[in-house]
Protein backbone atom coordinates (compact mmCIF):
# COMPACT_ATOMS: atom_id res chain seq x y z
CA UNK A 1 0.00 0.00 0.00
CA UNK A 2 1.23 3.60 -0.98
CA UNK A 3 2.18 5.83 2.11
CA UNK A 4 -0.54 7.71 3.32
CA UNK A 5 -0.18 11.60 3.41
CA UNK A 6 -0.70 13.02 6.55
CA UNK A 7 -1.10 16.52 8.48
CA UNK A 8 -0.12 16.62 12.29
CA UNK A 9 -0.70 19.08 14.69
CA UNK A 10 1.51 20.28 16.99
CA UNK A 11 1.13 23.22 19.68
CA UNK A 12 3.58 25.97 19.20
CA UNK A 13 5.89 25.27 22.43
CA UNK A 14 4.23 22.91 23.96
CA UNK A 15 5.28 21.51 26.72
CA UNK A 16 8.51 23.65 25.79
CA UNK A 17 10.21 25.15 22.54
CA UNK A 18 13.17 22.72 22.61
CA UNK A 19 10.43 19.65 22.82
CA UNK A 20 7.88 21.07 20.55
CA UNK A 21 10.91 21.44 18.04
CA UNK A 22 11.95 18.02 18.85
CA UNK A 23 8.32 16.72 18.36
CA UNK A 24 8.76 18.37 14.93
CA UNK A 25 11.76 16.81 14.53
CA UNK A 26 9.80 13.12 14.97
CA UNK A 27 7.08 13.97 12.84
CA UNK A 28 8.56 14.74 10.00
CA UNK A 29 10.84 11.15 10.47
CA UNK A 30 7.99 9.61 10.93
CA UNK A 31 6.28 10.47 7.47
CA UNK A 32 4.49 13.43 8.30
CA UNK A 33 3.86 15.54 5.39
CA UNK A 34 2.06 18.66 6.56
CA UNK A 35 2.74 20.03 10.06
CA UNK A 36 -0.33 22.10 11.02
CA UNK A 37 1.16 24.14 13.96
CA UNK A 38 -1.37 25.60 16.28
CA UNK A 39 -0.86 29.15 18.16
CA UNK A 40 -2.16 28.59 21.26
CA UNK A 41 -5.50 30.33 22.11
CA UNK A 42 -7.50 30.71 25.49
CA UNK A 43 -11.17 29.99 24.18
CA UNK A 44 -11.09 27.89 21.54
CA UNK A 45 -14.07 26.74 19.78
CA UNK A 46 -13.47 23.02 18.61
CA UNK A 47 -10.43 21.90 20.31
CA UNK A 48 -10.84 18.67 22.78
CA UNK A 49 -9.44 18.47 26.28
CA UNK A 50 -5.72 17.54 24.98
CA UNK A 51 -5.58 20.46 22.76
CA UNK A 52 -7.06 22.59 25.33
CA UNK A 53 -4.58 21.40 28.41
CA UNK A 54 -1.80 22.10 26.48
CA UNK A 55 -2.61 25.74 25.14
CA UNK A 56 -3.21 26.29 28.63
CA UNK A 57 0.18 25.28 29.76
CA UNK A 58 1.71 27.41 27.01
CA UNK A 59 -0.15 30.32 27.62
CA UNK A 60 0.56 29.86 31.43
CA UNK A 61 4.19 30.57 30.59
CA UNK A 62 3.10 34.58 28.69
CA UNK A 63 3.69 32.98 25.61
CA UNK A 64 3.11 35.51 22.55
CA UNK A 65 2.27 35.09 18.90
CA UNK A 66 5.83 36.49 18.01
CA UNK A 67 7.27 33.54 20.21
CA UNK A 68 5.51 30.99 18.05
CA UNK A 69 6.08 32.45 14.77
CA UNK A 70 9.86 31.99 16.20
CA UNK A 71 9.76 28.40 16.53
CA UNK A 72 7.83 27.78 12.97
CA UNK A 73 10.72 29.66 11.16
CA UNK A 74 13.07 27.62 13.31
CA UNK A 75 10.97 24.39 12.32
CA UNK A 76 10.61 25.89 8.56
CA UNK A 77 14.53 26.71 8.56
CA UNK A 78 14.87 22.76 9.69
CA UNK A 79 12.70 21.54 7.02
CA UNK A 80 12.16 23.84 4.18
CA UNK A 81 10.45 21.38 2.07
CA UNK A 82 7.67 20.20 4.51
CA UNK A 83 4.05 21.61 4.39
CA UNK A 84 3.76 24.04 7.33
CA UNK A 85 0.56 25.32 8.07
CA UNK A 86 -0.58 27.60 10.98
CA UNK A 87 -4.13 27.12 12.80
CA UNK A 88 -5.26 29.43 15.26
CA UNK A 89 -8.03 31.58 15.96
CA UNK A 90 -9.98 34.67 14.21
CA UNK A 91 -8.75 37.00 17.34
CA UNK A 92 -4.98 36.58 17.21
CA UNK A 93 -5.29 36.86 13.36
CA UNK A 94 -7.35 40.37 13.76
CA UNK A 95 -5.78 41.92 16.49
CA UNK A 96 -2.82 42.98 14.73
CA UNK A 97 -4.56 43.57 11.29
CA UNK A 98 -4.92 40.38 8.88
CA UNK A 99 -2.71 41.62 6.37
CA UNK A 100 0.23 42.46 9.21
CA UNK A 101 -0.34 38.79 10.21
CA UNK A 102 -0.25 37.50 7.60
CA UNK A 103 3.25 38.56 6.23
CA UNK A 104 4.63 37.35 9.19
CA UNK A 105 3.18 34.26 8.74
CA UNK A 106 4.91 34.30 5.18
CA UNK A 107 8.19 35.74 6.84
CA UNK A 108 8.41 32.69 9.28
CA UNK A 109 7.92 29.95 6.50
CA UNK A 110 4.03 29.18 6.69
CA UNK A 111 2.56 27.72 3.83
CA UNK A 112 -1.34 27.95 4.98
CA UNK A 113 -3.52 29.34 7.50
CA UNK A 114 -6.14 27.11 8.89
CA UNK A 115 -8.77 29.69 11.22
CA UNK A 116 -12.00 27.73 12.30
CA UNK A 117 -14.29 30.46 13.53
CA UNK A 118 -13.52 32.64 10.27
CA UNK A 119 -16.39 31.86 7.96
CA UNK A 120 -15.25 31.38 4.54
CA UNK A 121 -17.41 34.27 3.45
CA UNK A 122 -16.97 36.78 5.47
CA UNK A 123 -13.03 35.79 6.44
CA UNK A 124 -12.17 39.86 7.23
CA UNK A 125 -10.08 39.84 3.83
CA UNK A 126 -8.20 36.31 5.17
CA UNK A 127 -8.19 34.44 2.01
CA UNK A 128 -7.00 38.24 0.02
CA UNK A 129 -3.88 38.57 2.55
CA UNK A 130 -2.99 34.91 2.29
CA UNK A 131 -2.54 35.20 -1.88
CA UNK A 132 -0.92 38.67 -1.17
CA UNK A 133 1.86 36.51 0.64
CA UNK A 134 2.14 33.30 -1.05
CA UNK A 135 -0.17 31.32 1.25
CA UNK A 136 -3.55 29.38 0.90
CA UNK A 137 -6.26 30.31 3.34
CA UNK A 138 -8.04 26.85 4.21
CA UNK A 139 -11.79 26.62 5.67
CA UNK A 140 -13.18 24.45 7.65
CA UNK A 141 -15.93 22.45 6.33
CA UNK A 142 -18.33 20.53 9.14
CA UNK A 143 -21.67 18.17 9.16
CA UNK A 144 -23.48 20.59 10.68
CA UNK A 145 -23.39 23.00 7.56
CA UNK A 146 -26.30 23.22 5.67
CA UNK A 147 -26.36 21.50 1.98
CA UNK A 148 -26.52 25.03 0.47
CA UNK A 149 -23.57 26.74 2.56
CA UNK A 150 -21.31 23.83 1.99
CA UNK A 151 -22.03 23.71 -1.53
CA UNK A 152 -21.47 27.40 -1.89
CA UNK A 153 -18.00 26.76 0.21
CA UNK A 154 -17.32 23.61 -2.04
CA UNK A 155 -17.78 26.03 -5.62
CA UNK A 156 -15.90 29.02 -3.93
CA UNK A 157 -12.35 28.18 -5.38
CA UNK A 158 -10.35 26.95 -2.74
CA UNK A 159 -7.61 24.76 -3.32
CA UNK A 160 -7.68 23.29 -0.15
CA UNK A 161 -10.44 22.46 2.45
CA UNK A 162 -10.32 21.17 6.21
CA UNK A 163 -13.43 18.47 6.76
CA UNK A 164 -14.07 18.07 10.29
CA UNK A 165 -15.43 14.57 9.84
CA UNK A 166 -18.39 14.96 12.68
CA UNK A 167 -19.23 17.56 14.72
CA UNK A 168 -18.28 18.37 18.89
CA UNK A 169 -14.65 18.73 19.73
CA UNK A 170 -11.75 16.99 18.62
CA UNK A 171 -10.09 14.37 20.27
CA UNK A 172 -12.10 11.34 20.76
CA UNK A 173 -12.67 8.53 18.23
CA UNK A 174 -14.20 9.15 14.95
CA UNK A 175 -15.85 6.32 12.46
CA UNK A 176 -15.27 6.53 9.22
CA UNK A 177 -18.38 5.26 7.83
CA UNK A 178 -20.73 5.67 4.55
CA UNK A 179 -22.06 9.35 6.09
CA UNK A 180 -18.31 10.19 6.50
CA UNK A 181 -17.31 9.09 2.68
CA UNK A 182 -20.47 11.07 1.76
CA UNK A 183 -19.53 14.51 3.48
CA UNK A 184 -16.01 14.26 1.88
CA UNK A 185 -17.51 13.53 -1.38
CA UNK A 186 -19.58 16.94 -1.34
CA UNK A 187 -16.54 18.86 0.12
CA UNK A 188 -14.52 17.89 -2.73
CA UNK A 189 -17.44 18.26 -5.40
CA UNK A 190 -15.97 22.05 -6.38
CA UNK A 191 -12.87 20.39 -7.34
CA UNK A 192 -10.93 21.40 -4.30
CA UNK A 193 -8.40 18.98 -2.03
CA UNK A 194 -10.00 17.82 1.17
CA UNK A 195 -7.52 17.30 4.35
CA UNK A 196 -9.72 15.10 6.92
CA UNK A 197 -9.43 14.66 10.22
CA UNK A 198 -11.09 14.55 13.85
CA UNK A 199 -10.62 12.04 16.40
CA UNK A 200 -8.11 9.96 14.00
CA UNK A 201 -5.81 8.17 16.58
CA UNK A 202 -5.50 4.68 14.98
CA UNK A 203 -3.48 3.42 11.21
CA UNK A 204 -7.14 1.38 10.77
CA UNK A 205 -8.95 4.68 10.52
CA UNK A 206 -6.18 6.46 8.79
CA UNK A 207 -5.91 3.45 6.30
CA UNK A 208 -10.17 3.34 5.76
CA UNK A 209 -10.18 7.28 5.11
CA UNK A 210 -7.21 7.94 3.12
CA UNK A 211 -8.88 6.70 -0.32
CA UNK A 212 -11.21 9.56 0.45
CA UNK A 213 -8.71 12.50 1.27
CA UNK A 214 -5.53 14.19 0.00
CA UNK A 215 -4.61 13.92 3.60
CA UNK A 216 -5.59 12.32 6.85
CA UNK A 217 -5.45 15.02 9.73
CA UNK A 218 -4.50 13.59 13.12
CA UNK A 219 -4.15 16.02 15.83
CA UNK A 220 -4.89 15.28 20.09
CA UNK A 221 -3.30 11.95 19.52
CA UNK A 222 0.35 13.58 18.81
CA UNK A 223 -0.45 16.13 21.80
CA UNK A 224 -1.38 12.75 24.25
CA UNK A 225 1.71 11.15 22.73
CA UNK A 226 3.81 14.33 23.20
CA UNK A 227 2.28 15.39 27.06
CA UNK A 228 3.23 11.64 27.94
CA UNK A 229 6.62 11.63 26.88
CA UNK A 230 7.47 15.30 28.52
CA UNK A 231 9.92 14.09 31.03
CA UNK A 232 12.17 12.61 28.52
CA UNK A 233 13.14 14.20 25.00
CA UNK A 234 14.56 11.02 23.43
CA UNK A 235 11.51 8.96 24.58
CA UNK A 236 9.09 11.27 22.83
CA UNK A 237 10.97 11.56 19.57
CA UNK A 238 10.60 7.81 19.50
CA UNK A 239 7.18 7.53 20.34
CA UNK A 240 6.07 10.62 17.96
CA UNK A 241 7.56 9.55 15.01
CA UNK A 242 6.40 5.39 15.76
CA UNK A 243 2.92 6.97 15.91
CA UNK A 244 3.44 9.18 12.70
CA UNK A 245 4.60 5.69 11.27
CA UNK A 246 1.56 4.12 11.92
CA UNK A 247 -0.78 6.79 10.62
CA UNK A 248 1.50 6.66 7.76
CA UNK A 249 1.02 2.92 6.82
CA UNK A 250 4.92 3.11 7.14
CA UNK A 251 5.42 0.50 10.05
Amino acid sequence: MAKIKLMSHLVAGYPTDELSLEAARALVAGGADILEIQLAFSDPSADGPAIQGACTKVLERGYKTADGLALIKKIHDEFPQTTIYLMSYGSLVFTPGVKEFCKRAAAAGVNGMIIPDLPFDFDEGLTAACKENGMENIPVAAPSMSADRLQKMAGAGFKCIYAALRTGITGSDTTIGQDTIEFIKKVASGGSKVYGGFGISKGEQSKALAPYVEAVVAGSVFVRTISANAGDKAALFEAVKAKAQELTGGN
